[in-house]
């Protein structure tokens, strides 16, 4: 599994599709794949996992164990978020959650994963 990570707007989308240029990519905005729809041979790219996330904990849900499933069955992936921990705490409680929950999963990911890489004006770092 790889994680790409990065600020709002900083090419993380256009970095990995251009590292696959050999293949087909299935890409997925803020979603998972249904299960009939685990790709014949594309590869899967989960972007804007953070805004998944967000939905998740507004609707209550539990996206720890939904992602770590997903990614125990699907090793090949790639997912992309958005870094939300920094700069100004938030005031509301669940935009803080949402934060807090958002780390903690790219924390268990990244040690996860295979390789992590790190976006900033559309130059990846590697970082793992």
């Amino acid at each position: 599994m790889q994680l790409i990570i990065g600020g709002y707007a900083q090419g993380k989308l256009n970095y990995v599709l251009q590292r696959y240029t050999d293949e087909s990519c299935l890409v997925y905005d803020a979603e998972f794949p249904k299960k009939e729809e685990n790709g014949n041979g594309e590869k899967i790219i989960i972007n804007h996992l953070h805004q998944w996330i967000k939905r998740q904990v507004e609707m209550g849900g539990n996206p720890e164990d939904e992602i770590e499933k997903y990614v125990e069955k699907h090793r090949d992936i790639v997912i992309i978020s958005d870094e939300i921990g920094n700069g100004i705490v938030p005031v509301d409680v669940l935009e803080r959650e949402y934060r807090e929950r958002t780390g903690r999963i790219l924390v268990r990911l990244a040690s996860g994963a295979d390789e992590v890489v790190r976006v900033i004006c559309g130059i990846g770092q590697k970082i793992k």
